[in-house]
């Protein structure tokens, strides 16, 4: 979402398509891979899959006391390379890698899919549902952050509000992870 907040403030929105169809495939693997992992891990270890439900709520509870005890800050990268604009190639590998390679979105998709994936029916309708639903929402709040890019630059450099933005997330991924822990 910082990535597409970023472009969507450097180089417009048209532009990050490019890199939102990148992370969007990207994402869409993360998603398949950790729910296969954890429908395996449901199937063959009951015992392995509690105490990793467990210790996935505490990791989305210690994201969101991070989030809360974050400084307010948000680094915005203004000058933008005229002179080698990059192709889209280049935006939707971007955004293919920033989603392969971060180790949060592989950790936040296993702690958060196990409620949703039930072994008493088809694992491959679920997952279609699943990665329809994600994907669906991945691509509307990237639009979203990088539209609002442009007009939230300003709102977003006061640290105070950028503070409150991480409080209200960070709330949210406290519960979540209690929910996920105690269901």
């Amino acid at each position: 979402m910082t990535l597409a907040l970023t472009m969507g403030m450097t180089i417009g929105v048209r532009r990050t398509v490019w890199m939102m169809m990148g992370e969007l495939v990207g994402v869409g693997i993360v998603v398949v891979a950790s729910a296969l992992g954890v429908a395996t891990v449901m199937l063959e270890y009951p015992a392995v899959f509690a105490v990793f439900k467990y210790v996935g709520g505490a990791y989305l509870a210690w994201l969101g006391i991070q989030m809360w005890r974050s400084r307010g800050r948000m680094a915005f990268n203004a000058e933008i390379d005229a002179s080698r604009p990059a192709t889209p190639f280049a935006l939707a590998s971007q955004g293919f890698v920033t989603a392969i390679a971060n180790p949060k979105g592989w950790a936040f998709m296993v702690a958060l899919l196990p409620p949703f994936i039930s072994l008493d029916h088809a694992i491959a309708p679920q997952l279609s549902v699943l990665v329809a639903i994600i994907l669906v929402t991945e691509l509307i709040c990237m639009t979203l952050y990088a539209t609002g890019g442009r007009s939230l630059r300003h709102f977003l450099e006061k640290s105070g509000n950028v503070r409150i933005l991480n409080r209200i997330a960070g709330t949210l991924m406290i519960a979540v992870g209690i929910w996920l822990a105690s269901s």
